[in-house]
């Protein structure tokens, strides 16, 4: 739990992704070397501390207790992709808040809330990184950053996200590099609320550039990958989101499989007042 929250040390360059597929594999390995050599010191006389039991109790107590984490506090994702880059970089781990916006019918795996809307909720804010699922595919999670709040009008213009026809503050930071892109604009975009993030510029005049001017229905929200030139995401078929779709608000990285450093990154609050 320790190293969840601090963060799992990282090995430059190289790709540890099959050992997070492992990982629960090893736990019960190593839960079987630490119990099996001192099985034969204890002689049960109660039918829960015999050895089939034991396993059963543990197995229930433990997932339980994952279930309900996973459900209602925190729950871990990875990054498979790379539309928000350079914030959430292909690889990377990271927990998701599941009671910042309260719950809905997404937030326990396989529908057990059958809930209709939010309960416990609070409206997101601008700038925060939302996990979702999209109304077309309740079965898949996405996870992209609200630009637009209900009500608010959005444009994209020579590049530039606009918000109730106000430009947001865009400044060049340099360049970015990386196995998937090879070159590319870095640029700090700041909201009007003071959140400040890092987006990519990839290609100049892409079809994202420019888009025609969309208000966001009551009850829904803006969504736009950090990679503006590699995101499907509200500027074309996603649409905006309902607020039941989402899913928790990504708080943390907690690792990355390609030994990516992210000690830069590690929490998702963006920067404010810059």
């Amino acid at each position: 739990m320790a190293l969840c929250y601090v963060g799992f040390p990282v090995l430059p360059g190289i790709d540890l992704s099959g050992l997070a597929n492992l990982s629960s594999i090893g736990i019960a390995t190593l839960s079987v070397v630490l119990v099996v050599p001192f099985a034969h010191r204890f002689k049960p006389d109660k039918w829960y501390a015999h050895g089939f039991s034991v396993l059963v109790l543990a197995f229930l107590a433990s997932s339980l207790a994952a279930f309900a984490i996973r459900s209602f506090l925190f729950q871990p994702f990875s990054i498979p992709a790379s539309s928000m880059v350079p914030t959430l970089e292909v690889g990377d781990y990271l927990f998701a808040s599941k009671f910042a916006y309260g719950y809905s019918r997404y937030s326990v795996p396989f529908g057990l809330l059958p809930i209709e809307g939010r309960r416990f909720d609070t409206a997101p804010a601008l700038g925060d990184i939302a996990v979702f699922r999209r109304p077309s595919d309740p079965g898949t999670d996405y996870i992209k950053r609200i630009v637009g709040l209900p009500g608010d009008k959005i444009q994209m213009i020579d590049g530039v996200l606009h918000i109730n026809d106000q430009a947001v503050k865009l400044e060049e930071t340099g360049s970015y590099s990386s196995e998937e892109i090879r070159s590319a604009k870095m640029q700090r975009e700041t909201l009007q609320n003071g959140v400040s993030y890092s987006v990519l510029d990839v290609i100049d005049g892409s079809m994202g550039d420019n888009t025609q001017p969309v208000v966001v229905p009551a009850g829904r929200y803006f969504m736009l990958g950090d990679n503006r030139d590699s995101s499907a995401d509200s500027r074309f078929d996603l649409g905006t989101i309902p607020y039941e779709n989402l899913v928790g608000k990504g708080v943390r990285l907690f690792w990355n499989s390609r030994g990516i450093d992210y000690s830069s990154r590690h929490t998702l609050d963006g920067l404010t007042g810059k």
